[in-house]
C-alpha cells in the first residue's frame, strides 16, 4: 500500500479469488474489510487466471488497470515503473518484461512458442512481450464487453481494443512458495485453445486443403479421361467410375471449403468482438454518444488511477 499511496493519491486493490481450495478468501475477505481502499471478490468455482482477471477488470473503478500475480514475483515496487511508461497518450497497454527468464528452459520454450503463434496467427500486436503483469487505460474494457465462454484470454481480448503496446523492463522474484500450474502441456493446451476459440486460421486451412484436393481430383479425372482416349485403358466402365469419383470428391471438397468460409464468419462473429471502440469525444453535447449496435459505449469510470491486483 505505500507504493500505491506514492504512485496515486487515490488508489483500490481488487483482490479475486479463483475458487481456491484453501483460506485465501477468508485472508482476502479480512484485508477487505479491515485496509481501506482495498475489495475482495470469490468466485464460485475456478474459472482459470484469464477469466478471473476479467471478472476484476469489469470491477475496477479507475482510469488505469495494473494486473499481478498473487505469489509477489511481480514486485509492487515495479507498479510505478509500469505507469511511468503509461504516461501520456503514446501508449494505451504496457507490459513488465523481465529482466531475465522466470523459468526453466522447457517451461520458457513453450511460453515463447505460444505468444509467436498469438503474433501470427492471431495477429496480437507485441505478443512477444506479453506477461502477466501489465498496466492499461480502463476504457479498453469496453471493447470486450460481450467477452464470454470458459477460455477466455485478457490478451486477446485487449488486441481487438488498442495497437498502441509497449514494454518496459522489470525486476521480477521468484516463486518463493509452490509452483506455477502453466506446466508445457497446458500451455499447448492453452494455445489450442486460443487458437481455436479466437482464430478461424484452421477453419481457413481446412478451407485451403479442399479447394486444393478438390483441384487435383479434377485434374486426376482429366487424365483419367485422356487415358482412355488414346487408348490406354482397357478395363471396362474403369473411366466411368474414376471419372465420377474424382469429380464428386472434387465438389464435396469444394462445398465443405466454402462451408468452412461461412462457418469461419459466423464464429468470428461470435467472439464478441467489437466493430470499433471509441477513444475520446470532444463537442458541444458529447455528439454521437448514442450506442449503436454492434458500437461499444465509453466507460462512465472515476478519474482515479490504481491497480486491480490478483
Amino acid at each position: 500500500m505505500p507504493v500505491l499511496r506514492a504512485a496515486s493519491g487515490r488508489h483500490e486493490v481488487i483482490l479475486v479469488d479463483d475458487g481456491s481450495p484453501d483460506d485465501t478468501w477468508e485472508v482476502a475477505a479480512e484485508l477487505a474489510r479491515g485496509v481501506e481502499g482495498v475489495r475482495a471478490i470469490r468466485l464460485s468455482r475456478n474459472y482459470g487466471q484469464h477469466n478471473a482477471l476479467v471478472a476484476g477488470v469489469r470491477e475496477a473503478e479507475c482510469e488505469v488497470v495494473v494486473t499481478m500475480d498473487d505469489d509477489l514475483q511481480h514486485p509492487p515496487e515495479q507498479i510505478p515503473l509500469l505507469l511511468a511508461t503509461l504516461e501520456g497518450d503514446r501508449l494505451d497497454l504496457v507490459y513488465g518484461v523481465p529482466r531475465e527468464e522466470e523459468h526453466g528452459v522447457l517451461r520458457s520454450f513453450a511460453s515463447r512458442s505460444v505468444k509467436a503463434g498469438m503474433s501470427g496467427a492471431l495477429g496480437v500486436h507485441g505478443a512477444r512481450t506479453i506477461s502477466a503483469f501489465r498496466a492499461f487505460r480502463t476504457r479498453l474494457r469496453d471493447g470486450f464487453a460481450d467477452l464470454s465462454g470458459p477460455h477466455a484470454s485478457i490478451d486477446v481480448a485487449l488486441s481487438w481494443t488498442t495497437t498502441r503496446v509497449g514494454a518496459v523492463t522489470v525486476h521480477m522474484n521468484e516463486r518463493s512458495q509452490g509452483q506455477s500450474n502453466y506446466t508445457p502441456r497446458l500451455l499447448a493446451r492453452h494455445a489450442v485453445n486460443m487458437l481455436v476459440g479466437y482464430s478461424t486460421a484452421p477453419l481457413r486451412a481446412a478451407s485451403y486443403l479442399g479447394f486444393l484436393v478438390g483441384v487435383f481430383g479434377l485434374v486426376l479425372g482429366g487424365a483419367v479421361l485422356w487415358r482412355f482416349a488414346v487408348g490406354d485403358t482397357t478395363v471396362p466402365g474403369f473411366t466411368t467410375i474414376a471419372s465420377m469419383v474424382a469429380l464428386f470428391s472434387s465438389a464435396q471438397l469444394v462445398a465443405m471449403g466454402v462451408l468452412g468460409e461461412y462457418v469461419g464468419r459466423i464464429h468470428g462473429s461470435g467472439m464478441g468482438r467489437p466493430a470499433y471502440v471509441v477513444r475520446e469525444r470532444t463537442g458541444a453535447g458529447e455528439a454521437g454518444s448514442r450506442v449503436w449496435p454492434g458500437a461499444t459505449a465509453p466507460a462512465r469510470v472515476g478519474a482515479r488511477s490504481g491497480p486491480d491486483e490478483r
